[in-house]
């Protein structure tokens, strides 16, 4: 196996632009890494990497054998998915990312139990509100709430998700109520947002009679994870835009108060993405399918209760 982990650690290198990256991406020390590189190298004959002290690049060759150790890689997976599928008895590691609040509400809990069922798949969970890019960071599941852009990958539903807007009651003592959805904008109100490079919840989609509303709006503060917009609205500091789960607790205490309750934001999708594959790894489909039922069962009865 010590010709594959060269290949993978050399894949790796080109993916993230350095062989530090790369190693810790591989669990491996530079100094391993860089040893893995020279083995394939003298395994070719050829030099993969142009190395100067700032940078990695790929030569020529590399370019090459980049393109045919992808499908080396691919179809060793493929092979192994497919021994596994047969043996049913799945086993490996999983890398999942998670928006902060569904990863921490919904996702996290569910880990243990998953892990319990299936012993020999271990299940790596990074929890961010920005955007990964699946490709580059390795990923094999990804969960998405909102709008989904088109791409290769594939994509599973698993429910749609009210939301809303809250404050608390502090805060519309001070600021007075929104009536409508202009008065977000005309009263100046604080609305909290999350942003980070891609977001677009500097625009807020409200329902209302003639059709779905989109509002700039604006606030005196922002932050890339929600939790802490959630905390802010707590402390009476502005308006928040939050899937309806997320703060159904504080709704119901009184902590916070619902917003423009007959035009509230426009649903959204909670959806599970993943790369797209000829022969989907079997750890793979059985996690997918775990957390779509669960998910779905634990927040139809939340919303019934």
């Amino acid at each position: 196996m010590s010709y594959i982990n060269n290949i993978k650690m050399f894949v790796r290198v080109v993916e993230l632009g350095s062989l530090s990256a790369a190693g810790r991406d591989l669990r491996a020390s530079p100094a391993v890494a860089s040893n893995r590189i020279k083995e394939l190298e003298k395994h070719l004959g050829v030099r993969l990497f142009n190395r100067t002290t700032r940078k990695l690049t790929t030569t020529e060759h590399g370019r090459i054998f980049y393109g045919g150790a992808l499908k080396l890689l691919e179809a060793l997976n493929d092979a192994e998915a497919a021994i596994a599928e047969v043996s049913r008895n799945p086993k490996g590691s999983i890398h999942v990312t998670a928006p902060l609040g569904i990863g921490r509400r919904l996702i996290a809990p569910l880990i243990p139990i998953f892990h319990d069922k299936y012993p020999e798949i271990e299940v790596r969970l990074r929890l961010s509100d920005r955007m990964v890019d699946i490709t580059t960071e390795a990923l094999d599941v990804a969960f998405k709430l909102g709008q989904i852009p088109d791409s290769n990958f594939r994509i599973r539903g698993i429910i749609d998700c009210r939301r809303v807007l809250a404050a608390a009651p502090s805060y519309l003592a001070k600021r007075s109520t929104p009536r409508k959805p202009n008065d977000l904008l005309s009263e100046g109100h604080d609305c909290l947002l999350l942003r980070f490079p891609g977001s677009t919840q500097y625009n807020w989609e409200l329902q209302t009679p003639s059709g779905v509303r989109k509002l700039g709006v604006h606030g005196p503060f922002e932050s890339d994870d929600g939790d802490v917009l959630t905390d802010w609205a707590l402390g009476g500091h502005g308006i928040v835009n939050k899937p309806w789960f997320e703060i159904c607790d504080h709704l119901a205490n009184g902590d916070l108060v619902e917003v423009l309750p007959d035009t509230p934001p426009v649903t959204t999708n909670l959806a599970i993405i993943y790369p797209h594959k000829r022969l989907q790894d079997p750890k793979v489909r059985l996690f997918i399918d775990f957390m779509a039922e669960n998910i779905r069962k634990h927040l139809t009865e939340v919303m019934e209760a």
